[in-house]
């Protein structure tokens, strides 16, 4: 097959993937998306696009499992324990100014450790206060594409090498003590899990006071990454604030009318 040829079977898969699965491959940046269908092309023995393309007509649960490597996350908690040290002060202020009324989207949640990562942040905050009587007035929205990842989102069961990063008293403060751990009910009950595609949907409920969306975005082409970041501006109230991956950077319009707070975390504000 020639490259031309090569590169029109590549086009043709995107264009089924799409349609039959409404993932919206065009906002993939098409180095990630190639190296991702080449992970499930090999699983499967086929070695050209065209016969990807006749597997997944014949096999549908082979679709499932190429979504799953499309919408892939691997996390943990508490993951750069530092974010979450400059990220402290920033709640701290969010909850005074709203008594704890807080309403938080983790777009992107992957299997749940970053969920309920802010959920521990949350918690620590209000502890800090002396307002823990008060955390159920917080809502966690934690979103992903990824069904496997949801599933285990919802399960809340966690081994233990998911909690290498995290200090030792907070898993003991919020977790239970058998293996696999689960988020005590405290934490539980703020955390809504539910679908979303970043590429295509509005955001869930807002206004948000914090959004985190930590090492998703980069997967996205810069046209997609301008509007999402306009999305998550508007989405967020005067005074919230949002977190990036160390490695994303905030650009298009949205880069104008945010604060760097900061530069090293990706910490950002919105102007009040």
């Amino acid at each position: 097959m020639t490259t031309g040829q090569d590169e029109a079977a590549l086009q043709a898969l995107i264009r089924k993937i799409s349609q039959a699965r409404g993932v919206d491959c065009a906002a993939y940046k098409e180095r990630c998306l190639k190296r991702r269908i080449a992970v499930r092309m090999r699983a499967c023995g086929v070695h050209t696009y065209e016969a990807y393309a006749q597997l997944l007509d014949r096999d549908s649960a082979e679709h499932d499992r190429l979504l799953d490597a499309l919408t892939i996350n691997v996390t943990k908690f508490w993951r750069n324990a530092e974010t979450w040290q400059e990220l402290a002060p920033h709640l701290e202020k969010l909850w005074r100014a709203r008594r704890g009324y807080l309403r938080v989207w983790s777009a992107g949640c992957a299997s749940g450790e970053e969920p309920y990562s802010l959920a521990v942040a949350l918690a620590e905050t209000a502890r800090a206060l002396g307002d823990e009587a008060n955390l159920p007035r917080v809502r966690i929205d934690a979103t992903d594409l990824d069904r496997e990842s949801l599933d285990r989102t919802k399960k809340a069961e966690f081994a233990l090498t998911t909690f290498s990063e995290m200090p030792r008293e907070l898993v003991d403060r919020y977790f239970t003590k058998d293996v696999p751990r689960k988020p005590l009910p405290m934490l539980h009950g703020i955390v809504r899990v539910s679908r979303h595609d970043l590429t295509r949907d509005p955001p869930p409920d807002p206004p948000y006071d914090l959004i985190v969306c930590r090492n998703v975005v980069i997967y996205f082409d810069r046209p997609v990454q301008e509007r999402l970041f306009q999305s998550f501006f508007d989405a967020i109230v005067p005074g919230g604030v949002l977190l990036l991956g160390k490695v994303e950077t905030l650009v298009g319009p949205a880069r104008e009318r945010m604060n760097l707070e900061q530069a090293r975390e990706r910490i950002y504000s919105k102007p009040a």
